[in-house]
C-alpha cells in the first residue's frame, strides 16, 4: 500500500472488510474432503467495517476542511 494516501488506504480496507462480510454471510464454514475452512467472526468483521467507515469520514472531513477547529476564548470577570 506504499504510495497511497491515508484516505485511499482506509477506503481499500473498508472494501476488503465488506468483502469479508459477504463471504461470511454466504457460508461461515465448509469442508472439502478432510480439509475445512472456518471464516472469521461476523461480529468482529462488522466492528471493523464501522471503524473504517468512521476513519474515512474523519479523513474526508480533513481534506474538505470540515474537521475540528481549535478556538480560543478569554474568560472575563464582570
Amino acid at each position: 500500500m506504499e504510495g497511497l494516501s491515508d484516505l485511499e488506504i482506509a477506503k481499500k480496507m473498508y472494501l476488503d472488510w465488506l468483502s469479508a462480510e459477504s463471504a461470511v454471510t454466504t457460508g461461515q464454514s465448509y469442508s472439502i474432503g478432510t480439509r475445512s475452512l472456518t471464516r472469521a467472526n461476523l461480529t468482529e468483521i462488522r466492528k471493523a467495517i464501522i471503524y473504517w467507515k468512521t476513519e474515512i469520514a474523519k479523513l474526508e472531513g480533513k481534506t474538505t476542511g470540515k474537521g475540528r477547529r481549535a478556538m480560543r476564548f478569554m474568560p472575563r470577570d464582570l
